[in-house]
């Protein structure tokens, strides 16, 4: 059964969030055990992983494509319409988790 719109927009928000606050704090145990800096390292993985965060919260890229195909080709402009929006949630997830790294950290990390 296919999930309702408003609970995927939420889950591509909180998935991204996720991954860039879990992989930014997890990494930095590496630059830890290393000798580096892992507040910097925080802020440099948390930069790293923007684009692959996005891409785990909507999914993968095959069914985002499928999903543009469908809109595009199919005239659909429902679903391309309701993937550009699980895109920007998704990007809003990852915008706040660096944001609250930056202030977590007191680092530049943009």
């Amino acid at each position: 059964m296919e999930e309702r719109f408003f609970e995927t927009f939420i889950h591509c928000y909180f998935i991204a969030f996720g991954v860039v606050i879990g992989g930014s704090i997890i990494g930095s145990i590496g630059a830890f055990v290393t000798g580096n800096a892992p507040l910097t390292e925080i802020g440099r993985i948390a930069v790293q992983l923007r684009i692959w965060a996005i891409v785990a919260a909507i999914g993968g890229t095959f069914d985002a494509i499928a999903n543009f195909e469908r809109g595009i080709y199919d005239g659909s402009t429902m679903d391309l319409f309701k993937q550009a929006l699980f895109i920007l949630s998704a990007m809003g997830g990852v915008k706040t988790a660096i944001l609250l790294l930056n202030w977590l950290t007191q680092e530049d990390i943009a």
